[in-house]
């Protein structure tokens, strides 16, 4: 580019007036550059009136130094490039679209291909073929006077009519009498009878997935891949952005997702919000894990190693399919398609069950985002959820931090529909996202990570006044055996498909629920075990409760087992800082049974405690101690929180 060659002489002696040079070089344009001052002026003008009348344009004319010639004209090529930039920005989110629906032809082309009758297994039938609907009735007539035959005569043998039984699963066990006259009628003879077979899945069996087999086409995980991607993106604005999306709570300080502008950033044309029953549950929350951020990932990105970590929240998971496997071996890139069930420890709260993608992404060298979205498989899909939990853009990001902790920052955001009305006990604990929320998930995982620390370091605070704990091998035994007693406790209070409670005695809100299942668990004894809870309010601070339950000398005050002794506390293992995360091994002073034991794990954290306890007697602690798996049957006493429930 060319710049003026003879510009610099002006009027001087650098040439004449029939130069031509310098003829071409008087008639070149001269551009006139703005200041940022006047630049800033003229956008702050154009944001409040694009189309300036020409009183507006003269005054910014004086004000500016310019003449209105250029103002006009600085305001015609702002709107030309305005409409530019609004016509590019519709172009691409027409591709998009474009996309997308091209996409959704192609997988509903080739779902066509494969379409079959599900009556006879061949090609469907054609449209116009006759379908004779006074032949449909007579045999809906006929199959419903069957279906009558068939109750009447089961109603006989049952005591009840058909229809008030509960659907029964496919679940083949013996028969087993439990009923409550079985029990020799003490103040409970009156109650319902608990008929094994009746009972659906009344094996404590995983209950099978709707997953046979690869049944992902390439296309659906191309979506997934897009899907995944943007929640990403999503995530990544909700864990660093304050306000607008997040404004701090008068009452307690929490984060509290604005809703207008989360709509407003990110817009949904598919919202379940139409739905009145559909409420958002949004929290945000962080804190210093005692973890790395690879050891954290490497657990996120394993179902079974994420159920072990949370087993007070998630009773089940599962890795459906790996869609993606992460770069150069490691955890980056990786995209799983998973099932995971939720729970609250009381069976008053029913479980909320997931279909949903996490995907794992390293954002920088020791910084890593994990993101876990529910994907919206069409109806007829194998994955479409039957239940209505539809889970938002939701994860953690993991920072490293020095002498190997973590700074994790939390976020849980899901859809929910409320199609029972939610306990009045539990009511404030899950509408204010207390029960399911980022608060929870994060204390959680902070005593979690302390308790594996204490596992792993030989020097952890031990007491041992009876000889119970002889060795360092000894104590990490102890403390599996209690972990193992706490994976039970949990299993056993679930309310999943595989767990249905009844109501023995009492009120809705203070009352006894059993449920019974088959104990199939790898070192436990076959056979079948009986559970019960019942929930209660206590006018009392949750500290206050969690003290009661957790020091030996109150114990001999509720405990039936210490038959109204006193209990010594024999041995002590920390399980972190906090003198409530602890597991002890506790013995009565009764002459007529010295060699019983009770094993009890205690924790607390922002979220509530636990007190899970169960009779051991001393030679089942020495196989223990050789490492050997213990069976265990846990009582619990479970304080929550805002209503200071104990279940």
């Amino acid at each position: 580019m060319e710049y003026g060659s003879g510009g610099g002489g002006g009027g001087g002696s650098g040439g004449s007036g029939g130069d031509p040079d310098g003829s071409d070089s008087r008639r070149k344009k001269r551009y006139h550059r703005h200041t940022a001052h006047q630049i800033q002026r003229l956008e702050g003008m154009f944001k409040e009136c694009p189309h300036p009348d020409e009183k507006q344009r003269l005054q910014l004319s004086r004000e500016l130094a310019l003449a209105p010639r250029q103002i006009k004209f600085w305001f015609q090529n702002r709107r030309t490039q305005m409409k530019a930039q609004h016509e590019r920005a519709d172009n691409c989110a027409l591709r998009v679209e474009n996309d997308k629906i091209r996409c959704e032809n192609i997988a509903i082309r080739e779902a066509l291909k494969n379409v079959i009758c599900p009556s006879c297994g061949g090609p469907p039938i054609g449209e116009d073929s006759y379908f004779d609907e006074q032949k449909l009735r007579v045999e809906n007539a006929q199959l419903k006077e069957e279906l009558d035959r068939v109750s009447s005569i089961a109603a006989k043998y049952i005591g009840r009519p058909i229809s008030q039984l509960p659907p029964v699963q496919p679940v083949h066990i013996s028969s087993l009498d439990l009923s409550m006259g079985s029990f020799g009628g003490q103040g409970m003879g009156s109650g319902p009878s608990l008929d094994l077979d009746l009972l659906p899945g009344s094996s404590s069996a995983m209950p099978i997935l709707p997953f046979q087999g690869t049944g992902i086409s390439d296309m659906d995980k191309s979506l997934m891949a897009d899907v995944a991607g943007n929640a990403l993106d999503e995530l990544l604005r909700l864990l660093q952005t304050n306000e607008p999306l997040w404004m701090k709570s008068t009452t307690d300080g929490r984060d509290v997702l604005n809703l207008e502008s989360y709509e407003r950033i990110f817009p949904r044309a598919n919202s379940h919000l139409k739905n009145p029953n559909v409420r958002i549950e949004a929290s945000r929350d962080s804190g210093v894990v005692i973890m790395n951020s690879l050891a954290l990932v490497d657990i996120f990105m394993d179902s079974n190693k994420w159920m072990e970590l949370f087993p007070t929240i998630v009773s089940m998971a599962r890795t459906l399919e790996v869609l993606s496997s992460g770069m150069m071996g490691g955890q980056s890139g990786s995209l799983q398609l998973m099932y995971g069930e939720l729970q609250v420890l009381s069976p008053l709260v029913p479980t909320r069950e997931f279909y949903f993608l996490r995907y794992c992404q390293q954002i920088e060298q020791g910084s890593w985002a994990i993101v876990d979205v529910s994907y919206d498989f069409p109806r007829d899909n194998q994955f479409a959820p039957q239940n209505p939990s539809h889970r938002l853009p939701s994860g953690c990001l993991i920072q490293d931090m020095p002498n190997g902790y973590s700074k994790v920052t939390w976020v849980e955001h899901v859809e929910i529909e409320d199609k029972t009305p939610t306990h009045r006990l539990y009511r404030d604990l899950i509408h204010r996202g207390l029960a399911f929320g980022a608060e929870r998930w994060l204390a959680t995982l902070q005593r979690m990570c302390e308790r594996f620390a204490c596992l792993m370091v030989k020097g952890t605070s031990t007491r041992d006044l009876g000889g119970v704990i002889p060795s360092p091998d000894g104590k990490r035994s102890m403390m599996k055996l209690a972990q193992r007693m706490v994976n039970n406790f949990c299993a056993s209070i679930s309310t999943s498909n595989g767990h249905r409670w009844t109501t023995l005695s009492g009120l809705n809100e203070v009352g006894v629920r059993v449920t019974i299942h088959k104990n199939t668990d790898p070192g436990q004894p076959n056979g079948v075990v009986l559970s019960a809870a019942t929930t209660i309010w206590l006018p009392v601070s949750p500290q206050n409760v969690f003290n009661f339950f957790r020091d030996e000398r109150t114990r001999p005050q509720w405990d039936v087992l210490s038959n109204g002794n006193a209990v010594q506390e024999v041995a002590h293992i920390a399980n972190g800082p906090h003198p409530g995360n602890c597991i002890s091994v506790l013995r009565a002073f009764n002459t007529s049974q010295n060699n019983m034991l009770i094993l009890q794990e205690s924790c607390i954290d922002s979220s509530g405690s636990l007190v899970i306890y169960c009779p051991v007697d001393l030679p089942a602690i020495n196989i223990a101690m050789s490492g050997r798996t213990l069976p265990t049957y846990p009582c619990c006493h479970r304080v929550s929180p805002s209503h200071q429930m104990g279940d």
